[in-house]
């Protein structure tokens, strides 16, 4: 039992404090879902005030509880806590501000907007998974630097929608097969969604299925304040991840929409608003609490300052303080940045016939030598993403030593894990599948973006060059999607030194998610330069040409780029001049000044090779010049097969080339 004994009338007052500021905030926005947080307003009051481990003076304590509210809709009740908990950018004011432009108050929560948001939730089921990665973070740390520097619990509400999101079932099985003891979850079982009952969709028991992945479960009344601190307590010693299943009403308190979905996701109104406030007692106009209840919740921030400095102390008694803090900055030797150009010279020494996604696995045997703070893992699909190298460790239950997780087929849950595991701090994830699989990892991905995460993917099987699986294993349209999102960087190098250069600049990266496309069929080793600067940095460059007497300028990036040069090789016995750039990443390009840009470009015709769809290739090209790509599905044949057929060849850049010059 906790020994934080506070009396069940101010838990009521404290509690109420955070339904009314939720739902008040909710009706002078006119906007907003107060259902939720007035119904987890009992269980949250009784987290805060009896058990989480936190000091808002020092928002980025890395020894703190991690809370997430993956029921993200209900953000309100998070802005609430961290009101009442005194962080300093919570102002009254801002709460007043409820999803306005420019507020720290946004709709959902926003990682970066306000201090104690420890991720941004809104898509269901997000928040979990991130949690999930969390608290593989916090078993590492555990197994590295000992429970006097890390030892605390992450907690995560989810609702009904978070549990019929299939990214749900992805986190909970691996949380539960890996015995995150230190994940506790708080379902919020209302039984209400945006349409009403749950019963009109799901007939799932939730509680077989968390115990069927290995999860120890719990049942609560979400109103009864003992019954909360008692099982909560139970759960804080479990051997295995907990789920606490909390029994509440949606809009708790309010006479008419109690219950029902009309309280899920709109204002109660003022007559309603009044209704509840008499019936609940609550005898104080918006936005004024009692006393009793403020200095209640002003006294969690000050019990945990003995803990906090506690803490501190042993700390800066740690022999391993430098390297805590060396993992904690991401502090990576530059010794680390040139092996990697070393080995780029042997490289373009030896040139080796390889495929990229065996030169990211040489990279990457080169990362690892020298650094300890990359995390990688693959989802099922390790020994064709290359993404294990010789002297990793895996992670297992027993076993938290390790830098590789194998994810299984949990494509989704793979990339909101990693999201987790670059939230945390202290290493930076890498995961890897098809490139077409993408689509099946996308809402995670956009979250790394909008986060502003340093997570690397590693994307193999580019291109209809991966063969004979065929088109459902071919991306086409996948570039175009990834290139269109904000904020991340779609590196598709050419060979093994372009990889090496994107490694380097993947790793560099530290607000945006990088994405390497890698070829599964073998390309040639196209760099010879003598230069030691990294051309992709620039995102694109000339690798063959004399931009003084151009005739024709090619555009291409990965593995076409070989047949490129081919093609620009035969024009020249012909007597054409044709400048050929390598375009391994377009957004990097889109960051150099306009005269870099133009002088790549040029003012000659333009032709671009890519294996995939031309969407976006305008942006480079004029109208009249000319794309050479994709224009429909794969097809199921071997590679060589496949560049005839769709007539991605020299032959045709050749014939177009000259047509085009005509």
């Amino acid at each position: 039992m906790s020994d934080k004994q506070i009396s069940n009338d101010t838990l009521k007052l404290m509690s109420n404090c955070l339904r009314f500021m939720s739902l008040d905030a909710v009706e002078k926005a006119k906007s907003g879902h107060p259902g939720m947080p007035m119904g987890m307003s009992d269980v949250a009051t009784v987290l805060f005030s009896k058990f989480i481990k936190i000091f808002p003076q020092d928002p980025e304590w890395p020894n703190r509880d991690r809370f997430i509210l993956s029921a993200g809709h209900g953000s309100m009740l998070l802005y609430s806590i961290n009101y009442f908990l005194g962080y300093q950018d919570m102002k009254i004011d801002e709460i007043k501000n409820f999803r306005q432009l420019n507020s720290i108050t946004a709709g959902h929560p926003e990682y970066g907007h306000a201090k104690g948001i420890e991720t941004t939730t809104g898509p269901l089921g997000q928040g979990l998974a991130n949690a999930v990665g969390m608290a593989i973070s916090q078993k590492l740390f555990n197994k590295r630097f000992g429970s006097n520097i890390i030892d605390h619990y992450t907690y995560v509400i989810v609702g009904d929608g978070c549990l019929m999101e299939g990214i749900s079932h992805e986190a909970i099985d691996l949380a539960g097969h890996l015995k995150l003891n230190k994940l506790i979850v708080f379902w919020d079982d209302n039984g209400i969604s945006i349409d009403g009952d749950t019963q009109l969709a799901t007939s799932t028991n939730q509680i077989q299925r968390f115990k069927s992945c290995g999860w120890e479960v719990f049942t609560v009344d979400g109103h009864n304040f003992e019954e909360i601190e008692n099982i909560i307590n139970l759960a804080r010693k479990s051997k295995y991840p907990s789920l606490i299943a909390c029994k509440t009403k949606i809009g708790y308190g309010s006479p008419n929409f109690q219950g029902t979905s009309k309280v899920h996701g709109a204002p109660l109104g003022e007559n309603e608003i009044k209704l509840t406030r008499t019936n609940l007692n609550w005898n104080y106009p918006p936005f004024s609490y009692p006393n009793e209840a403020l200095n209640a919740w002003k006294t969690i921030s000050d019990n945990s300052k003995e803990i906090y400095n506690n803490w501190t102390e042993n700390i800066n008694k740690s022999d391993l303080k430098k390297n805590f803090y060396d993992a904690l900055n991401l502090s990576l030797s530059e010794n680390l940045y040139n092996e990697l150009k070393n080995y780029s010279e042997e490289i373009k020494k030896e040139k080796p016939k390889i495929a990229t996604r065996k030169s990211s696995q040489l990279a990457l045997e080169i990362i690892n030598k020298n650094t300890d703070l990359l995390i990688g893992g693959s989802a099922d699909l390790t020994g064709s993403n290359l993404t294990l190298t010789k002297d990793m460790k895996v992670i297992s239950p027993d076993n938290f030593e390790g830098n590789y997780i194998h994810y299984g087929v949990r494509e989704h849950a793979m990339a909101s894990i990693m999201n987790g595991i670059s939230l945390y701090g202290g290493r930076i994830p890498y995961g890897g599948t098809f490139l077409v699989f993408s689509d099946y990892m996308r809402g995670g991905m956009r979250l790394s973006s909008l986060m502003k995460l340093n997570v690397i993917y590693v994307l193999s099987h580019d291109s209809i060059g991966l063969g004979e699986d065929g088109p459902t294993h071919q991306p086409i349209e996948h570039l175009s999607m990834l290139r269109a999102t904000p904020n991340t960087l779609v590196f598709r190098p050419a060979d093994g030194v372009e990889v090496n250069e994107s490694w380097e600049l993947a790793l560099k990266s530290t607000s945006t998610p990088s994405i390497l496309a890698l070829s599964r069929q073998s390309v040639p080793t196209l760099r010879n330069e003598k230069v030691n600067e990294n051309l992709s940095s620039k995102g694109a460059y000339i690798i063959y040409g004399n931009i003084k007497n151009r005739d024709l300028t090619f555009l291409s990036s990965g593995s076409e780029l070989s047949i490129a040069l081919e093609a620009a090789k035969e024009l020249e016995q012909d007597g054409i001049s044709v400048v050929v750039v390598s375009m391994p990443c377009w957004e990097l390009f889109e960051e150099q000044p306009n005269d870099y840009i133009q002088s790549i470009l040029g003012e000659k015709p333009k032709i671009a090779i890519e294996a995939s769809i031309s969407f976006g290739w305008d942006k480079w090209l004029s109208k009249n010049d000319i794309f050479i790509g994709m224009k429909s599905f794969g097809a199921s044949a071997p590679a060589n097969d496949l560049y005839n057929f769709f007539n991605i060849t020299k032959e045709e850049i050749v014939n177009k080339s000259k047509a085009l010059l005509e």
